[in-house]
């Protein structure tokens, strides 16, 4: 899966569907297992892209705050 090219929302989306998939009871384990990796990739590309919005804010405010 490449995350790389996937936006906040994107991925956030992908999660989502990722979740509901994995709350059904009737999956084998091993695709359980599948999806659950999956859930984990895409929640750390969420709070990559989340943690340099949170940089790009801050710095913004600084560079505001220094005029």
């Amino acid at each position: 899966m490449d995350l790389q090219h996937l936006t906040f929302e994107q991925a956030y989306q992908e999660l989502l569907i990722t979740v509901q998939a994995l709350e059904r009871d009737n999956l084998p384990l091993d695709e359980m297992i599948i999806l659950y990796q999956k859930g984990m990739l895409l929640t750390q590309h969420c709070n990559q892209k989340l943690d340099q919005a949170e940089l790009s804010v801050k710095r913004l405010g600084e560079y505001a705050n220094s005029e």
